[in-house]
């Protein structure tokens, strides 16, 4: 029983920053559909040295694009002076929060010196957050790695956080190497909860209710947490940890169907809207048993007659599954 009196677990959820998934589009019909996200990180924007947002931008930044819900803007920068431009810039939108990204694995982010590469130059990080913490424009959180190569990199950095007023600090436990793949190291997580001078959230394979629940007796001071392809998988998940039901096959269509036709409106092309659908189904198709055959289907679609048709088949003929199955 929460806190408040409400079924399920005392859990703030947040949705992770997926590039490519969790736009403005995705989050509105997340929220409007399912709820259950205490707050959405908007995936990364990289300022550049010209200090302007480009139109895709603005798109998912403007406070009107994300009304009705809790968002956070994320940034992904290596220099001071581009973070304070762009910190300074969604501080007068309105934005009280951003949140500097220091987990993006992928190896082009990284040879930049960015995202989880910025964790092995930490003398170079020390300075960058002494210069940002010193008249921040707004709060500021950070998302976080263990390290480039081995998990022991971490307890200097951690000590390295503690200097500075974080608003938050999430914590995948897996260093940049692992990318996505081997088992999240939750000592380090546990190590980074005790005696935190601010709020720690824990991002990290957590796919279904079950889990969440095996998350909650193992940490019951942990009360935060970032859910990526958990509910990327099964949209109503933070629902069901709220102690509500888990999705209906109309309540998915009805998602699907918002989505693809914002991004057609968006896009101006229901063919771009379709290829951009196809990363949501890498994602939603697991939720339904025996799926492998109609997954190709909408993977090879190639035009919008094939994916519309591939698409019905899905919510006509699969299995609606319960949960995601562990570790999917």
């Amino acid at each position: 029983m929460r806190a408040d009196g409400r079924g399920g677990l005392p859990l703030d959820i947040a949705f992770a920053p997926m590039e490519g998934l969790t736009g403005a589009v995705y989050r509105q019909a997340h929220c409007r559909v399912f709820g259950g996200a205490d707050r959405y990180f908007i995936p990364f924007i990289t300022p550049t040295q010209d200090h302007r947002f480009t139109k895709r931008e603005l798109r998912e930044i403007l406070p009107e694009h994300n009304r009705g819900l809790t968002a956070v803007p994320q940034l992904l920068v290596r220099k001071t002076e581009d973070f304070l431009w762009a910190a300074g810039e969604l501080a007068a939108m309105g934005w009280p929060e951003v949140n500097l990204n220091l987990g993006c694995p992928s190896g082009t982010v990284v040879a930049k010196g960015k995202g989880s590469g910025f964790l092995g130059l930490p003398e170079e990080l020390e300075r960058f957050l002494d210069a940002v913490f010193e008249k921040p424009p707004c709060a500021i959180s950070i998302k976080t790695r263990l390290g480039v190569k081995e998990p022991e990199e971490f307890g200097p950095l951690l000590a390295l956080f503690r200097r500075y007023p974080l608003a938050e600090l999430t914590v995948h436990p897996r260093v940049q190497k692992d990318m996505y793949k081997n088992t999240p190291r939750r000592d380090y997580f546990a190590a980074a909860l005790v005696d935190s001078p601010f709020p720690v959230r824990y991002n990290g394979d957590l796919y279904t209710l079950g889990e969440l629940e095996q998350f909650q007796r193992e940490f019951p001071a942990a009360g935060r947490v970032m859910l990526g392809r958990g509910l990327a998988g099964d949209p109503a998940l933070g629902r069901k940890a709220r102690g509500g039901p888990a999705a209906t096959r109309d309540e998915l269509r009805a998602f699907h169907d918002l989505v693809y036709e914002d991004y057609t409106r968006i896009f101006g092309s229901r063919r771009n809207a379709m290829l951009r659908m196809k990363e949501v189904w890498f994602y939603l198709i697991h939720l339904f048993g025996d799926n492998a055959k109609h997954g190709k289907a909408i993977k090879k679609a190639r035009d919008t007659g094939e994916y519309e048709s591939a698409v019905a088949a899905v919510f006509r003929e699969l299995p609606l599954l319960p949960d995601l199955r562990a570790g999917w």
